[in-house]
């Protein structure tokens, strides 16, 4: 065991190696696995059965662990598993799954999880995601890799949001977002694609220019979006990118998809 402050309470039953720091006042559940570099700053909670990988660092205040905002949820031993080296910002909560849904809340590595942001209940939050301050999610969500959720955003329960993902601050997301979008407004319409994400991620021009031509047939005003989605998948078979968008809105076609605003709003 580190050398812990005496005002600090951890569970003797907690695994927690030699280099991990913790801070005053910090508690640390019984049932948490801490792994090696991980630092929980004074007045931190971490509990419930919980895994934090290594060098992730959690800030003052932040609650990780903790039991689901949800009625159902009966004490069962649902977990929360956080990958490495995420950062954990002041009052952020991140909770344990429940039974109804996957009993666990999974979060990839390289995340920044800003303060007062929020991931419920059976969530899965893929790498390299960055919740600005006041962002939340409701239970079930997936969130792709490389997705950024701008301030005071929110996305509601079940919904599925791609990989390269853009939602603009103030934003309300209710339906399924596909892969490389940009979404903004208090109830979020897709904006086109998130150009300043891509580049910014090493897409050629030429990739670029190629998803703008699959999103312009996509949300086309001819024809069904089942029909456009199979025209797009055979005409563009050898573009890795707008395959993903394919896959995306194949996986699940009963989900609602976030799409443009009409001319009338």
């Amino acid at each position: 065991m580190p050398d812990i402050p005496s005002s600090a309470i951890v569970d003797p039953a907690a695994s927690v190696p030699e280099s991990v720091s913790i801070g005053s006042y910090a508690t640390i559940g019984p049932d948490v696995i801490l792994h090696d570099n991980v630092t929980v700053m004074q007045h931190a909670v971490v509990d419930g059965h919980t895994t934090i990988g290594a060098g992730t660092t959690i800030y003052p205040h932040a609650c990780v662990g903790l039991p689901p905002q949800d009625l159902s949820y009966k004490s069962e031993p649902t977990r929360l598993v956080v990958g490495e080296n995420n950062i954990i910002r002041e009052h952020a909560t991140l909770h344990t799954g429940t039974v109804k849904g996957r009993g666990v809340t999974v979060v990839g590595d390289s995340c920044m999880f800003m303060v007062n942001s929020h991931v419920a209940h059976d969530c899965t939050v893929g790498n390299n995601v960055i919740m600005a301050n006041n962002s939340v999610m409701g239970g079930h969500v997936t969130i792709g890799d490389h997705v950024i959720i701008g301030g005071n955003s929110a996305v509601q329960q079940f919904c599925r949001v791609g990989k390269h993902v853009m939602i603009g601050g103030m934003s309300a997301t209710e339906a399924d977002i596909i892969p490389y979008g940009l979404v903004t407004g208090v109830r979020a319409g897709l904006s086109g694609l998130n150009l300043i994400g891509l580049r910014r991620r090493g897409f050629t021009r030429d990739q670029i220019h190629t998803l703008r031509r699959a999103y312009r047939m996509l949300f086309a005003a001819e024809g069904t979006l089942t029909e456009r989605t199979n025209d797009v998948a055979d005409l563009f078979g050898e573009h890795t990118a707008v395959q993903e968008i394919i896959e995306f809105l194949r996986a699940d076609p009963v989900r609602p998809i976030c799409q443009p605003a009409t001319s009338s709003g």
